[in-house]
């Protein structure tokens, strides 16, 4: 039975949409930075526990992956600025379907539903301790044609990041 306060409802092809949000998401990731300080940046983003899709006991988890073009401005000796704007992809795992060989063979217990994204970005990187460094960070995903599962096609993410640069600063 769908709740009323889900926020779920049913699109114009008649498919149960609810909207993306909230969660505690994990991040992996990693930039590279060129002259001029211009560089590139790969990313993943997953849920970290398991959603209950529109409260129907339907476990799901989404996936962001970004490949990034980075600018990093200085704005002082400890201090900087990331930029960030590119493509990716967004993988939403739906799991608990009836046993396949690829569930069985190679642990693959679950279906997807992928759509490419473009995004942009900014985060204040603060060095706090030698190269180590924290970066509260906001993101915009606009995640093309996500309305056959959500209610809509922008997320928008803000978290924190901890980090730490290979070479001169």
């Amino acid at each position: 039975m769908l709740s009323s306060d889900s926020g779920c409802s049913l699109n114009s092809s008649g498919n149960l949409v609810c909207p993306e949000k909230g969660g505690f998401y994990l991040n992996l990731g990693g930039d590279v930075v060129f002259k001029h300080r211009i560089g590139a940046a790969f990313d993943i983003n997953w849920k970290a526990s398991q959603g209950d899709f529109a409260g129907l006991g339907v476990p799901y988890r989404p996936l962001l992956f970004t490949f990034n073009g980075l600018y990093q401005p200085r704005l002082g000796k400890k201090a900087g600025l990331d930029l960030f704007g590119g493509i990716g992809w967004q993988s939403t795992r739906f799991y608990g379907y009836q046993p396949t060989s690829n569930c069985v063979y190679f642990g693959a217990c679950y279906t997807s539903s992928n759509h490419f994204l473009v995004d942009v970005g900014a985060g204040l990187r603060y060095y706090f301790w030698g190269h180590v460094f924290v970066r509260p960070e906001l993101r915009y995903y606009n995640i093309m044609n996500n309305t056959d599962v959500f209610t809509s096609n922008h997320v928008i993410r803000v978290g924190a990041s901890i980090g730490y640069t290979i070479g001169p600063e």
